[in-house]
């Protein structure tokens, strides 16, 4: 790649995306992992560089569970960047997180079976602290922005990650709204957790998209129905991630930087 190329900030999102960026142009990231899901485009938001990659491809031709997760998120530092936006289409497991909400998740748990999930296969040994997985500097910024553009928006929420393409059975869902659970979704992990061990800041926005299909009382989830929910609140979105970048100031006062610290 053109080592010139740099970003402060990256997004992770579908290609309606794209119209985000000033001026925006493609560049080739290749990582020791394989080539991420697509080009990444890189262009400017309120003065600030940024890189979007569409973590499924240009074409949405990456389902889930083949994702190369590790090679998305090492291009993105390759190009500098230090804090990501990950916006997701979610399910819901409760009835007060309605179908258009948008929740700053605060917690993960990982169902996902088989995948890349680590930079560190060794020989040295690293264990990163993942208690509490989403930026605690960027999670309010988030929140404001949403807010500020009258979406109904709930501060925390936990998404349970499953492997994904198939949607979940019933008895799963059950499972997983007795646990306490708000959101499920296919994409989260390892996303977030790839983010920490590269010590880069990361913020999901999960746009939900349907009631997920053990909930009593609704209808069990289509992907037509995702697709339709999520065009139609695509805008909103895009104006609170447009929001939440002009909003991120300059220094880093988290511990997402320094997340490697005390883990070998």
């Amino acid at each position: 790649m053109n080592t010139k190329e740099r970003a402060d900030i990256g997004v992770f999102g579908g290609t309606g995306f794209y119209s985000l960026l000033e001026n925006p142009h493609e560049v080739t990231v290749e990582t020791p992992y394989g080539a991420p899901s697509d080009k990444l485009a890189i262009g400017e938001v309120a003065g600030k560089r940024v890189a979007f990659l569409p973590r499924h491809g240009k074409n949405h031709q990456y389902p889930p569970h083949v994702i190369n997760f590790r090679a998305n998120l090492w291009a993105m530092q390759e190009l500098g960047v230090t804090r990501i936006i990950g916006p997701t289409a979610c399910g819901s497991l409760k009835t007060d997180v309605k179908p258009g909400d948008m929740v700053v998740a605060d917690q993960v748990v990982d169902r996902t079976t088989g995948r890349k999930d680590t930079f560190y296969d060794g020989p040295i040994t690293t264990h990163v602290s993942f208690s509490d997985p989403y930026c605690p500097q960027l999670r309010p910024i988030a929140i404001s922005a949403l807010r500020s553009g009258g979406i109904t928006t709930h501060e925390t929420g936990t998404i349970v990650v499953i492997q994904g393409p198939r949607f979940s059975t019933r008895s799963e869902s059950k499972w997983f709204q007795q646990a306490g659970w708000e959101v499920i979704n296919m994409t989260q992990y390892p996303e977030c957790y790839l983010a920490r061990e590269l010590q880069i800041c990361y913020v999901n926005i999960s746009l939900i998209t349907d009631y997920d299909v053990g909930l009593p009382g609704h209808e069990p989830v289509s992907h037509e129905h995702v697709m339709k929910i999520f065009a139609s609140n695509n805008e909103r979105v895009k104006a609170a991630i447009l929001k939440i970048i002009e909003s991120i100031p300059a220094e880093r006062t988290c511990g997402c930087g320094s997340a490697l610290a005390g883990a070998r």
